[in-house]
């Protein structure tokens, strides 16, 4: 297995300019923003240093990705929260091929793995009527 530090290099017929490489850091953002655009995904899960940075103010869009640069591709795990009442399957499949189109796009790289985890699910909090009349 090759560590994840190591940067994905694009090979093009015209290497007369120079190379381009990209980073596994890039894959995790692409997919991480890719995943959220999908309705039913109501958060990526991140860890203790992930959630401290966003309340302070600064955007993790790779939280809840982990990629793996292996010889046989790329390995892309999305861990995500799904809202309440959400087709799992449909909305786990829609954010497999949204990461697969986005990573295509964008870096003209294919993920031979696209796995979700679902850790969750968030149900809506809304106000019961008796909430509003205790309020009056």
């Amino acid at each position: 297995m090759t560590e994840t530090n190591q940067m994905l290099a694009m090979h093009h017929e015209n290497d007369d300019l120079g190379k381009v490489e990209i980073a596994p850091e890039v894959i995790e953002v692409i997919a991480g923003i890719a995943a959220t655009e999908v309705e039913g995904v109501a958060q990526m899960r991140g860890n203790f240093a992930s959630g401290v940075a966003e309340r302070l103010g600064k955007k993790n869009h790779g939280k809840g990705v982990k990629v793996d640069l292996t010889d046989d591709g790329i390995i892309v795990d999305v861990f995500c929260t799904m809202s309440f009442g959400v087709s799992i399957p449909t909305v786990a499949q829609k954010i497999q091929d949204n990461i697969r189109q986005a990573l295509l796009t964008m870096t003209a790289l294919e993920a031979s793995e696209v796995n979700i985890h679902i850790v969750g699910i968030q149900f809506e909090t809304q106000k019961s009527e008796t909430d509003f009349q205790t309020e009056e």
